[in-house]
């Protein structure tokens, strides 16, 4: 209807996931990437998550345009199916011929591993792409496990790609799923558009469809953001309604005054000064108030001393091997900053400090030294902005194990692996990260929503010491709190291979290793071993029984965090600690 009166050859703000209407920001970039080096190079499994409306569907139409030709593609966008469904829907967009009984995960199973064989014989790749993975049923989560070793003894016959909303997140951190998670080897989360990709992303839409730049007004690209902050599915249907608008007003010049005439129209409930983003985020706000207002109830009722500490509750043994920050570089919706910030707040009282288990000496607070300022976290993250990228925190990070970092076509943890170091990502508390006692990456916010990686290199129950390119900052826990929302990556020295399965009964030449680490701790006496590979009965015994006293998960599995505190409790030499002891 308007098309003509402004020039443009079709609807520029269609919700459709066009790929030519693919707007790349720095993260969607980024993302991309990252996500076409998984496909292509790394054999990767890889997982891209983002709220709703965020652009993952529009970007996974602009990877299938970059993927290349010696790749064949399963997209499976229902991932709401049972395995025999989901794997028969594999083989469909493959083009692999329906098996005799389709009923049959074996036969599925067995149809698709031949084709994967054949197919990489021939030089080509086998990508498959999930989308909405959130729906997965937990026994079709299983199942892909199980396509993930579909393998030569070089490399995987089939790349994996999950993507989903934030909740995907949530159920890959299940218990019962932990070696699925293991396995995933890039964590990518797509956030909203900032204030000035918004007025790009409005009028790169505008270009694509054939109009020119002048269509909405500056102050109309801001209001926009104002009303939308940054959802890419929600700035289409406002500027689209503003457009209709515009044109029934024989208007050539979209005013902010249209856009929120536009915003009315369409989310009209009868609170028209409110933000389509606090309303699109209601669910989630609710969510995270019951939350905890349970969590509350639970700490008021159960019986524990004054001091409480997260350490009490064990920390899910497997961890994800590496994440991207790809955070908003402006600032967070007022309704979510504040209460991102009271909760991290209430959470900094209630996860007061104990030391590790083992460990009965007194914590000091950092020194200080020539090296260590005193000015406000503000203050040293705009001094140093232009290093607080992933970059600069790696730098410092590889720094701390006496390692220079040199960033290459791949990531920083394939780089890592090259010094035998591992990447363990978590998203929990101060407490945590403190159990596991490694200098870490952290991802912070300063005042005006900007993210920033920083590594903090000491930690006491008082005091954090952050660094940036060589000099030191110590803050108050407290303060580090509001800006801090639980995401951390740190470095440990890799002893087995996180990415194979290691569980009791099985034969592993890391094995060894693991007797006599258990051996040199306890003082645990095996006698004559028959077969030094074997990971025994015996062997699992003690290694629960080292579980149950680190407060980590008793299961016998060898994941990140037995290995992190293995590695802490033998005292390995050149190894950086977060806590410092006397």
């Amino acid at each position: 209807m308007y098309t003509s009166f402004f020039g443009l050859n079709e609807k520029p703000f269609s919700i459709t996931p066009d790929p030519r209407y693919l707007y790349m920001s720095a993260r969607h970039t980024e993302a991309l990437a990252h996500l076409v080096y998984g496909i292509t190079e790394s054999g990767g499994f890889i997982q891209l998550t983002g709220e709703v409306g965020t652009g993952k569907t529009t970007l996974i139409r602009g990877l299938l345009q970059q993927l290349p030709e010696n790749a064949d593609i399963a997209l499976v966008l229902n991932p709401q199916l049972s395995r025999s469904e989901f794997l028969a829907v594999i083989l469909e967009e493959l083009g692999i011929p329906p098996v005799e009984n389709p009923e049959s995960i074996k036969e599925l199973h067995s149809a698709l591993n031949v084709y994967l064989l054949e197919n990489h014989s021939r030089g080509r790749r086998t990508v498959l792409i999930v989308d909405e993975a959130q729906n997965l049923a937990i026994d079709v989560l299983e199942q892909i496990r199980l396509l993930t070793n579909l393998e030569t003894a070089q490399t995987k016959l089939l790349q994996i790609t999950l993507i989903g909303q934030p909740e995907l997140r949530q159920v890959l951190s299940r218990n019962d799923l932990r070696q699925l998670a293991q396995r995933i080897t890039g964590r990518y989360h797509l956030e909203p558009l900032s204030k000035k990709d918004t007025s790009e992303y409005i009028q790169h839409r505008i270009a694509v469809a054939g109009g020119n730049g002048a269509i909405f007004s500056p102050a109309a690209c801001r209001e926009a953001f104002k009303l939308s902050y940054g959802v890419p599915r929600i700035i289409n249907v406002i500027c689209d309604r503003a457009l209709l608008g515009a044109y029934t007003q024989e208007e050539l010049v979209v005013t902010p005054a249209l856009m929120r005439q536009a915003a009315r129209e369409i989310y009209d409930n009868g609170q028209h000064n409110e933000s389509v983003w606090l309303r699109w985020q209601k669910p989630l706000i609710a969510s995270a108030l019951v939350a905890a207002l349970l969590l509350g109830g639970w700490l008021g009722s159960s019986q524990r001393p004054a001091q409480f500490t997260a350490r009490s509750i064990p920390v899910a043994e497997t961890l994800p091997t590496e994440t991207l920050s790809l955070a908003s570089d402006e600032q967070l919706p007022e309704a979510e900053l504040a209460l991102q910030q009271e909760t991290e707040q209430d959470a900094a009282q209630e996860d007061l400090w104990e030391p590790p288990a083992q460990a009965t000496e007194s914590i000091d607070a950092p020194t200080e030294d020539s090296n260590t300022k005193t000015v406000s976290l503000d203050e040293f993250l705009f001094k140093h902005k232009d290093s607080t990228n992933t970059a600069g925190a790696f730098n410092t990070l590889f720094s701390l194990w006496g390692v220079a970092y040199a960033p290459g076509p791949g990531n920083a943890c394939d780089f890592a692996r090259e010094y035998n170091l591992s990447c363990t990502w978590q998203q929990g508390t101060l407490a945590q990260l403190q159990a596991l006692n490694r200098p870490a990456i952290l991802t912070l916010r300063d005042n005006d929503g900007v993210s920033h990686s920083v590594s903090i290199v000491k930690l006491s129950p008082t005091i954090a010491t952050l660094e940036i390119n060589q000099e030191q900052l110590d803050i108050p826990v407290a303060e580090l709190s509001p800006g801090w929302f639980g995401s951390s990556l740190l470095l440990w020295q890799l002893q087995i291979d996180p990415d194979k399965s290691l569980a009791p009964g099985e034969r592993n030449a890391g094995v060894p290793w693991l007797r006599q680490s258990i051996m040199n701790i306890s003082g645990w006496n095996p006698g004559v071993v028959s077969d030094p590979d074997y990971y025994d009965a015996a062997l699992a015994s003690e290694v629960k029984k080292y579980q149950r006293q680190r407060r980590l998960s008793v299961d016998g599995l060898i994941g990140a965090q037995t290995q992190i505190a293995i590695n802490t409790d033998l005292n390995l030499p050149n190894t950086p600690i977060l806590v410092t002891r006397n």
